[in-house]
């Protein structure tokens, strides 16, 4: 590293990682053998435990620590304008080495790209590249038979924001809407809407709505009608924190062959007329609120 000598050494990265690798251990060590007091700020999402991010700041903190006992360690809260995150980092800067010179390293695919404050930047390079998104790809295939391990994982569950896991139903109806297609799944004996969760890669509700729709009966429907939104009280999330909430249309079957696929074991066209009273008995507890909804859209309450 043959780079002027400045007072502090500043290494900004996000090192999510389960340890320091060889290529972090040579990056650090070059930094300290080049500076009296080296400082590191460590990217801080307003996220929690995802999988860019699955690492808080103390336990990232520990783990530098761990080895680099001299090295003080802060963070860096990311903030979506690049002018007012290099602002702050200025600040932060100024405020722990006042009067006294210092450069900024990054790694590869680092900081340096989105700063533009007033110190200068150096990009470190070392002789092998470890990416941290194959590593902690690789480690979420491998299951250890572990205290430690077993103790991540509840930690993990623990230190998440309570989700809202969002589905579509759809209410697939005959020509005259006199009629709804409803499935069965395998082992159920009642009946609910074509539906299932959403997908973060699709353009809106309505392509999921479509998509399910074909997958579990193969039917190409006309325009979907917005009914409305609910909380859905399903089995699986009675006793968690976590909750189902569901986006519910209607449509219109236009064509296509008819078969149950996907997680349906079988479809099946219902009276309207015959899903009131005792008939709601045929519906799964969780959608009988849809059925409610449905009914009122078509003005049978």
């Amino acid at each position: 590293m043959k780079e002027k000598r400045t007072d502090v050494g500043i290494i900004v990265g996000r090192f999510q990682v389960p340890y320091l690798t060889s290529a972090h251990i040579e990056l650090i060590d070059s930094v300290v053998a080049n500076h009296p007091k080296v400082i590191m700020f460590l990217g801080l999402a307003p996220v929690l435990v995802t999988r860019n991010n699955p690492l808080d700041f103390d336990t990232r903190k520990k783990m530098i620590l761990d080895r680099y006992p001299d090295i003080t360690v802060l963070y860096i809260k990311d903030i979506p304008s690049d002018k007012v995150w290099t602002n702050k980092l200025d600040e932060q800067i100024s405020d722990m080495v006042p009067n006294q010179s210092a450069t900024l390293y990054g790694g590869r695919d680092g900081f340096i790209s989105h700063y533009n404050g007033k110190f200068k930047t150096v990009e470190l390079e070392a002789k092998q590249f470890v990416s941290g998104t194959e590593l902690r790809n690789s480690i979420s295939k491998s299951v250890k038979q572990t205290q430690d391990f077993r103790t991540g994982v509840i930690w993990a569950a623990y230190n998440q924001y309570p989700k809202v896991y969002t589905t579509v139903d759809i209410a697939i109806m005959s020509e005259k809407e006199d009629e709804v297609l409803l499935g069965r799944k395998p082992n159920e004996t009642k009946y609910q809407f074509i539906g299932g969760f959403t997908t973060p890669d699709s353009e809106c509700f309505e392509y999921d709505a479509v998509r399910e729709a074909s997958e579990e009966t193969g039917a190409a429907l006309g325009n979907m009608e917005y009914i409305c939104s609910m909380k859905i009280n399903d089995w699986r999330y009675r006793n968690e924190v976590d909750k189902i909430k569901t986006v519910f249309f209607k449509s219109k079957y236009i064509f296509g062959p008819l078969k149950a696929g996907d997680d349906i074991a079988e479809i099946r066209w219902f009276k309207m007329s015959d899903l009131v009273g005792t008939g709601l008995n045929q519906i799964m507890d969780g959608h009988k609120p849809l059925l409610v909804k449905l009914q009122q859209n078509l003005g049978m309450t």
